[in-house]
């Protein structure tokens, strides 16, 4: 649990737009980093998953992520083929995708269950991850922040967002998933892998980023008490002379920056305890996002867990009324 307001005032967070750093070539960079590995892409394999679960069925999913390479998911889903409304979910910082059947509640509720594994990582919290980022990187601070982060070429979110936003292609493909009815979500790291997800692939319908990390970096970078962002912050405390070139990278990855180009209905989360993810860089994304039918729940004392499976029965109920 956090401290009483790490942030803003509610009434302040509610009004704030800031200024945030946007490059001018941000939609073609993009643009040109989706064609280059749609370009590369391999059909998936989807697999039944060794696992005691015989009610619903769970399937091991390897797709092509950047560059071509693949990328590891779960599958979760009632049975039978009628297509069913899917939900992609995105996982948290260092978590990965775990062992198959751990994370049931949306196939119960009818869904079709999509959670992707971060390449590269899956080894800080949780039961593992099953997807290698076999990409190098020049001098760095441990962890994933500063991996690459000389060019936006080289960054690691580069390859991250476009594993994500290439996984709706292949879940739209299903036969047993409605294409029409296509979510994404997740927290923390998964709330602003959704932020991009959202943003670079068309046929995502609704998103549902909570608590999402990865927003306002400037701010963030600067204010934020803890990891990961202090990952940065120790990176430019050593190269002095790399400061304006560091967040002029990450601007091409700020979710602020996705949110704005978000238009599906969007259902935000956060935390006012947050020591994690600055209320202010969460109230960012979602006061400048694109969507005309956008909505934040507010867990005013909570810090970085949000608001859990109260958050989740608000994303059912939203949803429900939605697809």
């Amino acid at each position: 649990m956090g401290v009483a307001q790490t942030d803003l005032p509610l009434d302040d967070l509610r009004t704030f737009r800031p200024a945030v750093a946007e490059p001018a070539d941000f939609d073609e960079f993009w643009q040109r980093t989706l064609a280059e590995s749609r370009a590369l892409r391999t059909p998936p394999t989807l697999v039944p998953a060794v696992t005691p679960i015989t009610e619903i069925i769970v399937e091991d999913l390897t797709f092509a992520g950047f560059g071509g390479e693949p990328i590891r998911a779960w599958v979760t889903r009632p049975r039978g083929h009628t297509p069913h409304p899917a939900v992609v979910e995105y996982i948290g910082y260092n978590g990965g995708r775990g062992i198959p059947g751990e994370r049931l509640a949306w196939a119960a509720a009818g869904y079709v269950h999509v959670l992707m594994d971060t390449r590269g990582q899956g080894s800080g919290w949780g039961t593992g991850g099953d997807t290698p980022d076999p990409h190098g990187s020049d001098a760095a601070v441990p962890g994933f922040m500063t991996r690459g982060i000389a060019d936006p070429d080289t960054y690691f979110y580069r390859r991250v967002f476009t594993d994500a936003a290439l996984l709706i292609d292949t879940v739209c493909d299903f036969d047993f998933v409605d294409a029409g009815r296509v979510s994404v979500t997740g927290g923390s790291q998964g709330g602003g892998i959704t932020l991009a997800a959202a943003a670079l692939n068309p046929h995502v319908r609704t998103a549902m980023p909570d608590v999402p990390f990865l927003c306002h970096f400037r701010r963030s970078v600067e204010l934020t008490p803890g990891n990961p962002y202090q990952e940065v912050e120790r990176y430019l405390a050593v190269h002095r002379d790399r400061v304006e070139n560091v967040f002029a990278t990450l601007s091409y990855f700020d979710g602020v920056n996705f949110a704005r180009r978000i238009t599906a209905p969007a259902l935000f989360s956060v935390a006012l305890m947050d020591e994690t993810v600055l209320p202010s860089s969460v109230f960012a994304a979602y006061n400048l996002c694109g969507s005309a039918d956008r909505s934040i729940e507010v867990y005013a004392f909570n810090g970085h867990e949000g608001g859990l499976t109260a958050q989740w029965l608000r994303q059912t109920a939203w949803l429900a009324a939605r697809l």
